[in-house]
């Protein structure tokens, strides 16, 4: 189990950047951020970062961070550079630690290298961190630079920054539907809505996440297993998370017979009957109980014990009535539907229900950042442009 992630909190207050910038340093980022990149959906429940040390217009060393309790990227560029790292300059897209966790503080690395200048993308918003790294390098004497290239980083670690910000996940629906947004026929029939290429798609985005989210229909329905099946290998399993707020799912569900059955967690509510939960925890899976609501179980709730879980992006398959309750509590941050060139009806499933949008100005506003073709079909993804404090 991954440690508890510290609560959000105010921290100290945002660094400023200093004048004197080195005029090269957004090409000199972009190639931290490379690095960064290199650890996507491998860090969990860490952020991903990247670090180079520059020397005299070259690069000289580089370092991601590539699981928690690894190395950070700092240290491993200023190892990688050795000697060449005295009086260089070192470029991070996060903010260095000065804190003892499951590594030594970065900051002290740092000094010890005898870098001379440290330029970074964006401050750490964890509490334990959130300035005083910058802080004890300028203390120290060292030129310091943040905000280079801060919203090319900061997309890299949304969910890292939401869970440090507001203690929940980031929050990702996925749906395969048809192009009339529907999930499944009248009948309920849904392989394949999508093809072969959207569904292998579907497992390198699993492989990236921290948790995967069904409710107990989806779970009934289509029976999935919800395991990372990454073609060529080299997926990593999220943890399987299943509603079930009266506990009455069969233990015969594939996602209960899993090699890791402990990386299953089924949802249950209070005041379900106890032998239910009893019988699905003999499959080896772990039982959570959370508040109930209006709408069956406290989405809410669930969320945040996930982020105290360690699971900072959770993606939610389905189904209709878990992706309404989400957008009704806007609970959500993302949207990727993988849409398919087929038309189902309108006596077909659709992927989301009633909203209770009565005027246009009225309905779910997003951002499109992406629509890619995969074969046949088409990956869009976009977010959620919920009002301040929504």
């Amino acid at each position: 189990m991954s440690p508890p992630v510290p609560p959000p909190g105010s921290g100290s207050a945002p660094v400023s950047p200093e004048p004197g910038l080195p005029a090269d340093a957004e090409r000199w980022m972009r190639e931290a951020l490379s690095e960064a990149r290199l650890g996507l959906g491998r860090t969990h429940p860490n952020p991903c970062v990247g670090a180079v040390v520059v020397r005299e217009g070259r690069v000289v060393g580089r370092g991601h961070h590539a699981q928690a309790g690894a190395p950070h990227a700092e240290v491993l560029a200023l190892a990688d550079a050795g000697d060449g790292a005295r009086g260089a300059d070192l470029y991070t897209t996060l903010e260095p630690c000065d804190h003892f966790g499951r590594t030594p503080p970065c900051t002290r690395a740092i000094l010890d290298a005898g870098v001379a200048r440290v330029i970074s993308a964006s401050e750490d918003p964890n509490p334990l961190v959130d300035g005083r790294g910058l802080a004890r390098l300028r203390a120290a004497g060292l030129a310091v630079w943040t905000g280079v290239l801060s919203e090319e980083a900061d997309a890299l670690n949304r969910p890292f920054h939401k869970a440090m910000r507001r203690g929940l996940p980031w929050v990702t629906l996925k749906a395969a539907v048809s192009l009339d947004g529907r999930l499944a026929t009248r009948t309920g029939e849904a392989r394949w809505v999508t093809g072969e290429e959207a569904r292998a798609d579907v497992h390198r985005l699993r492989s990236r996440v921290d948790a995967v989210l069904v409710g107990t229909g989806t779970a009934r329905l289509d029976d999935p297993q919800l395991t990372a099946r990454v073609p060529g290998g080299g997926g990593r399993n999220p943890l399987r998370v299943v509603l079930d707020a009266r506990g009455e799912l069969s233990p015969a569900l594939r996602v209960f017979r899993q090699p890791d059955p402990d990386q299953t967690v089924v949802v249950v509510g209070e005041g379900a009957a106890p032998e239910g939960a009893a019988r699905l925890a003999a499959t080896g899976a772990r039982v959570w109980t959370v508040p109930r609501s209006a709408r069956g179980l406290d989405a809410e709730a669930l969320l945040r014990r996930l982020v105290a879980e360690g699971a900072l992006h959770v993606l939610v398959e389905g189904g209709a009535g878990l992706f309404t309750t989400l957008l009704v509590e806007r609970l959500a941050d993302e949207l990727i539907l993988f849409l398919a060139p087929k038309l189902l009806g309108g006596d077909a499933l659709a992927w989301v229900g009633g909203l209770g949008v009565e005027r246009m100005e009225d309905a779910l506003a997003l951002r499109v950042d992406e629509l890619a073709p995969l074969g046949k079909d088409w990956r869009l993804t976009a977010r959620f442009l919920w009002p301040p404090g929504g």
